[in-house]
């Protein structure tokens, strides 16, 4: 018997054994033996990915010597650290699906602590998402999106979570099948994920989605022209911030005119001179040029082919930089509302840009952290309003990245509108930006708590379960 085939009926087989070995067991024999070792190990490797993941070899693979692998063995090693990953993730979805499913506030406990209905209904929110959140650093939207997944595949989509368990697909094919059936009734989900199950296993992630489209498609033709027209009344523009101060601009919108201004930018970018400019490049001029520079449009030249440098678009934007860096004193970045960091040169071009409007920020020596300002009434002067919404830049709750400009402002001692002079003043110190939902959540929801430390600006926040997480404003010396 060969030393791998030991191994691996003993991994089979199951047990102390098993794991007590180890592979450092393995090299061992291997070497009192007079086995190869690289053949032993890949023999072991090529096993474990043919049975599939498993406590017994996630036990042993820690002790994996990648270095004594051959080429084959290396890859056949690399799969069974995916399948093993799945596995995993199938175990996370059973957790994920428990979490979504534990209600923390009954109605009653809300309604005996002095709340009306409407607590009730706030606190009825998948708060589950918050914690998730924070306890996992995920945003918001994407722990919504884990704990809905795992919610539908652990109650509709049985063959699927198996498949994952057995190390055969992606966590990421699971999800897009969770995701994309989501729409359609039990009969018609059943349907697709019996065809899905056969075809997953072999496909990439891109195939799984561009096949699950296409089958939801026959499945339920009359449906997915009611979700079109629907998706039709959602279009909207979308701006996402990129490294090294780039930005992704699009728009969310139906295919077919995606198409048409798809040709449109080609042709306008066809037209351009031959300077050097890449027709990526090109395309990138050609639509900024279609979008902006256009008679009638606010700050619009109505000059085509340029890169649009030197051009002022006529809309307001707030830029935050150091006067150090401002003057080309220092070499570091500014911050650019609703985007982030930016470099030096991109920061002068905006603050020197004929029609700019400048106003003194003053920070604190000692933290870096954003001062000034007094107290009084309960909505805060419009001073006040631009101090927080410039120093905490994003919602104060640890997982949100909703820009401050669009939340409320949050009192984190209640203001006392009997007595102003007993409650929580407004003041910067007392006030945070909260959206619209973590507001309410602060508010409403008995089982979060949130306190904030006014000498270093840190909101910590107590979930139901007990646990804290904490959010930091930004330091602007840093």
């Amino acid at each position: 018997m060969s030393v791998a085939g030991g191994v691996s009926e003993l991994a089979s087989a199951g047990g102390a054994s098993s794991s007590a070995l180890g592979l450092g067991g393995l090299e061992d024999a291997a070497s009192a033996e007079g086995v190869v070792l690289a053949g032993s190990l890949d023999e072991w490797v090529a096993g474990v990915r043919e049975r599939g993941p498993g406590a017994e070899s996630a036990g042993l693979l820690d002790g994996l010597d990648v270095a004594q692998l051959s080429a084959r063995g290396r890859i056949n090693a690399l799969v069974v650290l995916e399948q093993h990953l799945s596995w995993l993730q199938a175990k996370q979805v059973e957790v994920l699906a428990a979490v979504a499913a534990y209600t923390d506030t009954p109605e009653e406990m809300i309604l005996a602590a002095g709340g009306s209905l409407s607590d009730v209904f706030a606190a009825g929110w998948d708060t589950a998402v918050e914690e998730v959140a924070c306890a996992l650093r995920l945003a918001n939207v994407t722990a919504a999106q884990r704990l809905q997944a795992a919610t539908l595949l652990a109650e509709r989509h049985e063959t699927t979570t198996k498949l994952l368990a057995a190390g055969q697909i992606t966590y990421i094919q699971a999800q897009t099948l969770a995701e994309q059936l989501r729409v359609v009734d039990d009969s018609a989900a059943a349907q697709v994920e019996q065809v899905m199950a056969v075809k997953m296993p072999s496909q990439a992630a891109g195939q799984t989605r561009a096949a699950l489209r296409q089958e939801v498609q026959k499945a339920d033709p009359e449906g997915a022209e009611r979700r079109h027209q629907q998706r039709v009344r959602e279009r909207r523009v979308v701006s996402n911030p990129d490294d090294d101060g780039m930005a992704l601009f699009g728009a969310v919108l139906p295919a077919e005119q995606a198409a048409l201004m798809e040709v449109a930018v080609d042709r306008r970018a066809q037209g351009y001179a031959d300077d050097g400019r890449s027709l990526e490049q090109k395309r990138v001029d050609a639509l900024f040029d279609l979008v902006v520079n256009q008679p009638g449009v606010v700050g619009g030249s109505g000059v085509s082919g340029g890169s649009g440098a030197g051009r002022s678009s006529g809309v307001v934007v707030q830029l935050t930089v150091p006067f150090d860096i401002l003057v080309g004193e220092e070499d570091g970045p500014g911050e650019l509302k609703g985007y982030g960091p930016i470099t030096a040169s991109q920061a002068r071009a905006l603050a020197f840009a004929p029609g700019t409007v400048w106003r003194r920020l003053l920070t604190a020596p000692e933290s870096g952290l954003l001062i000034k300002t007094d107290p009084t009434t309960y909505r805060p002067t419009a001073e006040t309003e631009r101090h927080v919404v410039a120093r905490d830049q994003y919602c104060a709750f640890p997982s949100c990245r909703m820009p401050a400009h669009r939340c409320d402002l949050d009192h984190v001692r209640p203001f006392n509108h009997r007595d102003p002079e007993r409650g929580g003043p407004t003041v910067p110190d007392n006030l945070q930006p909260l959206c619209r939902r973590h507001h309410r959540l602060k508010t409403h929801h008995p089982g979060w708590k949130v306190t904030r430390d006014a000498h270093t600006g840190t909101s910590t926040w107590t979930a139901p379960t007990g646990h804290t997480y904490t959010n930091n404003p930004p330091v602007y010396r840093e």
